[in-house]
């Protein structure tokens, strides 16, 4: 006689930042495909240009005042925060007011509306060893999200993040590199992760969690199988 054991996996509510960006284009594609997340809510100034069923979509003027969308922001389990720019040409001041100040602002936010929320913040290899400008304010906002009242906070540190076929936003020199992808994963598995692997990655943290709130390329390769 067959027996068949019956699951009530919790299904997902997501809140997701970046979305017209790179990786946030690939983390909103993965978290749609996954048959255990139920909604994904994006927030941004621009809309993100995807439709989907399970994509509620909240365009604002001004990411740093949400006061208007405040209470829509509760009763969710994760944020993916995957906002975020390069320090290229910027003063440490102009740089800090994005990575730092917008990110601290967002997750305030959230924290105080959502106590069982886990929230994933995309950040950069060599945050927790770097001298540069970019590494220092990092380094502070990783530091900073961690004194939150959230459930868990990780930091999703990816070196060089391999595009998804078919999405539009990767940067061009992306393709240049494609080539050279299948070697350079060989030589630097801590430092090369495929956009999907990173993506699942974050919904099965949520899930399962890890030892340590810090993630390399090799942890979200784990995460995500």
């Amino acid at each position: 006689m067959a027996f068949r054991m019956e699951t009530n996996k919790h299904k997902l509510k997501v809140i997701l930042t970046g979305a017209t960006g790179m990786v946030g284009e690939g983390v909103l594609h993965e978290s749609l495909a996954h048959p255990d997340v139920e909604q994904v809510l994006v927030i941004g100034r621009e809309p993100c240009g995807v439709t989907h069923v399970k994509l509620k979509e909240l365009v604002v003027p001004d990411l740093y005042d949400l006061s208007a969308i405040s209470e829509e922001l509760g009763g969710f389990d994760a944020c993916f925060f995957c906002l975020g720019i390069s320090s290229a040409g910027m003063s440490e001041a102009e740089y800090s007011q994005i990575t730092y100040d917008l990110t601290m602002y967002v997750a305030g936010l959230l924290s105080g509306k959502n106590e069982k929320m886990v929230f994933c913040y995309v950040t950069a290899g060599g945050t927790d060893t770097g001298k540069s400008m970019w590494a220092r304010v990092k380094r502070k906002t990783e530091n900073e999200l961690l004194k939150l009242p959230f459930k868990k906070v990780y930091m999703f540190r990816p070196g060089y993040i391999h595009p998804t076929k078919g999405l539009k936003n990767a940067h061009r020199y992306y393709a240049a590199l494609t080539w050279l992808y299948p070697l350079i994963r060989r030589l630097m598995p801590k430092h090369v992760i495929t956009l999907s692997e990173l993506g699942k990655a974050m919904v099965h943290v949520v899930q399962k969690g890890n030892d340590t709130p810090y993630l390399d390329s090799r942890d979200m390769a784990r995460l995500s199988r």
